[in-house]
């Protein structure tokens, strides 16, 4: 593509800015002003969706020649969404009640652009079993960790060696953007090689 689009990555994560980084695409980061839908009695697949879509939609609204890219990553034990805790105790009750469990990381992934007729919304998955935990190893997670800051209270990315037993590739879906399956989506899309830093 001779003049591809300005990427931007419609999110305040420093991990998905990271991913991207680290698998060579140039974009910009615009934080969306909207209010995420969080109740987690919902669908975690169509939680994640919808917020996805409402951050890249806000920032495309501004960006219409751009392609934009939100995403949204939640925890879901059973049908049960673990989002971001609220406090400590909310947090060790998390990582209790997946002590020992699989569960599913689901992020939701949306790319928009008018200008090129793009817009698609997808939910990609990866399980994460847990070791069986003892409150010593959430005390000692919580020390390292900050666990309010993640959903499900964890983070694979650091101290995965107290918590987590086995897990999914690739790890970028557990860590809140599925890189691989974006980089395969710009080259179906056609915009790749424009973007690569």
């Amino acid at each position: 593509m001779p003049n591809p689009p300005p990427f931007i990555l419609a999110s305040a994560s420093p991990r998905r800015t990271q991913l991207l980084s680290a698998a060579g695409l140039r974009h910009t980061v615009a934080v969306a002003a909207v209010t995420e839908h969080e109740d987690p009695s919902t669908d975690p697949a169509a939680m994640v969706l919808h917020n996805a879509r409402i951050k890249a939609a806000a920032v495309s609204a501004l960006h219409p020649d751009a392609l934009v890219l939100g995403a949204d990553t939640t925890v879901a034990l059973g049908d049960r969404a673990l989002n971001k805790p609220a406090d400590l105790a909310e947090s060790a009750a998390m990582l209790r009640a997946l002590s020992g469990r699989e569960h599913v990381v689901h992020t939701g992934v949306c790319m928009l652009c008018p200008a090129l007729g793009i817009d698609e919304a997808h939910d990609v998955t990866a399980w994460v079993r847990f070791k069986p935990l003892t409150d010593a190893d959430i005390a000692r997670y919580q020390a390292l960790v900050d666990t309010l800051d993640k959903a499900g209270a964890y983070g694979i990315q650091e101290g995965r060696e107290i918590i987590i037993e086995a897990h999914q590739e690739p790890v970028s879906t557990i860590m809140g953007l599925p890189v691989e399956f974006v980089v395969a989506r710009l080259r179906a899309l056609g915009v790749l090689d424009g973007l690569r830093a």
